[in-house]
């Protein structure tokens, strides 16, 4: 045994028997410690989620934590983010999470774990047999601490879901995970989102994708690939037949890296989602995403949201025909904009469209929400609202739905408030 381990155990020998309940040894474990009791864990320590969030443990009260959860049953999922726990806290709950094996999911997000903290951290992942999932977020980790992370889950294939967002790591860190992708064998969900990798990690990390055989939800927001990371993603979806979730929002990436991307698109079977929003990306970079799902007919792609990109009359048209062969894909852009050929020679207001269909049928326009609207909330997200209006016999064409959301969700929320649309029908109705 470690010294910890001795010193957990001599503790835990001094006071307790095994007669005591478990709020009866974490009360004893706390003035063993010297530290005050969150009375909210012992009105709650029955239950399978145990949420300390924000309690201010410290290293301290983990200890004390530790001690009362070795011989729990009950705990399955236990959150500590913002307890400001550090290396030693880490320490004793990598010593718990090798006596205890109820708990499956461990949030240890924000509490100034650093470098320090990353061996026992490598440990606890490396020992723990009942872990499924950790959140490790905003712990100010380094690319040094990516290795030891690397090495422990190199043999752990146990931990199926892994965050570690906001971090420190970097090129180094990139190659690192890289490595982490191409040995690991269990994690299907990893989220490294707000880290440094750039151009030098993303190639390194893609070339780890490019061989995974596990991986289904990845989540790259806020890397600052560019269209070299964008480029490098694009050779790992030829060859990656798992991954169904991917988000490259905010990377620097323009239309040439979407064009990039799109090369690995046309040779990929399995990606559903593919989130590209707030990247230097115009129509053209839209048009190019579209027509891979429009040639490619194996695609399995059916969202991609590229929200702040203000696309044209063109790109509506191209797909509202990808969508009669594809009719579950679902395009979110910021709006229709840009110049247009010619004037129409009448345009016609989709709320009066929506009510001539309502009168027809004898529905009131409130219905037609309210179906939409289960909790009754009357308000409703865009992505639910657009795709209920499309399955419908409503005569609107997707330019005509897309003019509807934005006025119905003005302050670009994702939102659509139908209170709004009673109000635009009622003034629609008064001037036609």
């Amino acid at each position: 045994d470690t010294e910890s381990d001795q010193e957990l155990e001599s503790d835990g020998k001094k006071k307790f028997s095994k007669h005591m309940s478990i709020a009866e040894v974490y009360l004893e474990a706390c003035k063993l410690v010297g530290v005050v009791p969150v009375s909210y864990f012992i009105r709650n320590h029955s239950s399978p989620t145990m949420t300390l969030t924000y309690h201010g443990l410290g290293p301290l009260g983990c200890k004390a934590l530790a001690i009362a959860l070795v011989s729990d049953v009950h705990i399955r999922t236990l959150e500590l983010a913002y307890n400001r726990v550090q290396a030693e806290g880490v320490k004793y709950l990598a010593e718990l999470l090798r006596a205890n094996f109820t708990i499956q999911h461990l949030d240890l997000s924000n509490n100034h774990v650093k470098s320090e903290g990353a061996e026992h951290v490598a440990k606890m992942l490396m020992d723990s047999i009942s872990l499924k999932s950790i959140k490790l977020s905003g712990n100010g980790f380094l690319d040094d601490d990516a290795k030891h992370f690397t090495e422990a889950l190199s043999t752990n294939f146990r931990i199926k879901d892994l965050d570690l967002s906001h971090n420190k790591f970097c090129g180094k860190g990139g190659e690192y995970l890289g490595q982490l992708l191409a040995n690991n064998e269990g994690v299907e969900v990893l989220d490294l989102s707000w880290n440094h990798l750039r151009m030098k990690g993303a190639v390194a990390f893609s070339a780890g994708l490019k061989v995974n055989t596990m991986l289904k939800h990845l989540d790259l927001s806020w890397n600052g690939f560019g269209n070299e990371g964008a480029l490098a993603m694009g050779e790992a979806l030829k060859f990656n037949n798992t991954l169904v979730h991917l988000n490259l929002s905010n990377n620097c990436i323009t239309n040439e890296g979407v064009s990039m991307l799109c090369r690995g698109l046309d040779y990929n079977e399995t990606l559903r989602v593919l989130l590209l929003a707030y990247n230097a990306v115009t129509v053209e970079g839209a048009l190019a995403l579209v027509n891979v799902v429009k040639n490619s007919p194996k695609t399995a792609l059916e969202q991609i949201n590229i929200c702040n990109v203000l696309v044209n009359e063109n790109f509506v048209s191209l797909l509202e025909l990808t969508c009669q062969e594809h009719p579950g894909l679902d395009v979110q852009y910021e709006g229709v904009g840009g110049f247009i050929a010619q004037k129409s020679p009448k345009r016609i207001d989709p709320m009066k469209v929506i009510q001539d269909y309502l009168d027809k049928r004898k529905l009131r326009l409130w219905d037609f929400f309210r179906n939409i609207d289960k909790d009754g909330t009357m308000r409703v997200p865009v992505t639910d609202f657009r795709k209920a209006v499309q399955q419908s016999s409503i005569p609107l064409s997707r330019f005509q739905i897309e003019e509807l959301i934005h006025r119905l969700d003005r302050g670009r929320t994702g939102m659509v408030d139908y209170r709004m649309g009673n109000e635009h029908c009622v003034t629609a109705c008064r001037h036609l």
